[in-house]
């Protein structure tokens, strides 16, 4: 099992830049890779970009470019860089680890970022 902390939300004018950081504790040493999701009202959680165990990543088409993830020094550890930020990520964004197993079936409490126009 793991527990996942995410945080860094908050509120934004669009345009601006946000970092999100996650924590993950508990049974790390088996993660594969970590990821971050969100979810904005009404519609159903996506990914937003994964980074692999070896630094290899991959984006969500609507953040590319924008987006940037990566890990800490430990390996428990992933942020999130957010530029150019949209009235459209306006979300709650979740971290999650990857296992052999496949993605973790639990979510923190999650972190809110909110975009103003």
């Amino acid at each position: 099992q793991v527990q996942l902390v995410e945080s860094g939300g908050g509120l934004v004018q669009a345009g601006g830049s946000l970092r999100l950081s996650c924590a993950a504790a508990g049974s790390i040493f088996s993660i594969n890779a970590m990821g971050w999701y969100r979810q904005a009202p009404g519609k159903q959680r996506e990914l937003v970009a994964i980074i692999s165990s070896d630094g290899m990543t991959n984006y969500g088409d609507s953040v590319k470019g924008r987006f940037t993830i990566s890990r800490g020094n430990a390996k428990n550890t992933v942020y999130l860089q957010m530029n150019s930020l949209k009235p459209e990520d306006t979300a709650v964004y979740y971290c999650n680890a990857q296992y052999s197993s496949g993605w973790y079936n639990g979510w923190g409490q999650g972190t809110q970022v909110t975009v103003s126009s």
